[in-house]
């Protein structure tokens, strides 16, 4: 299950990276409509969210020290999947108004 939650983990850095410089690049050039993350808009947004909180959560899980099993562990990876798009979802309406 590691792998999992690193392919998830890697994908929704990956996807953090490319809003944050492609807002930047757009911002710069002047081109609002061209800022990934106004086009994905709050649920894509939120998606990316859950994809680096269940990433995080899980390898978290797995690697503690407290010995959980993998459905423990999976079972905590989805708890911070919620937690990371819930976070995304509404802190994005924050910093949109």
């Amino acid at each position: 299950m590691v792998k999992v939650y690193a392919i998830a983990l890697v994908m929704g850095v990956v996807g953090l990276v490319v809003i944050i410089l492609g807002g930047s690049l757009a911002e710069n050039l002047g081109r609002q409509g061209a800022d990934p993350g106004k086009k994905l808009g709050r649920p894509g947004r939120a998606l990316i969210g859950g994809l680096v909180g269940f990433g995080m959560a899980g390898m978290s899980a797995e690697f503690s020290s407290l010995g959980l099993g993998w459905s423990s562990s999976f079972l905590l990876a989805l708890v911070g999947a919620a937690a990371g798009a819930i976070w995304a979802f509404y802190g994005a309406g924050v910093a949109e108004t």
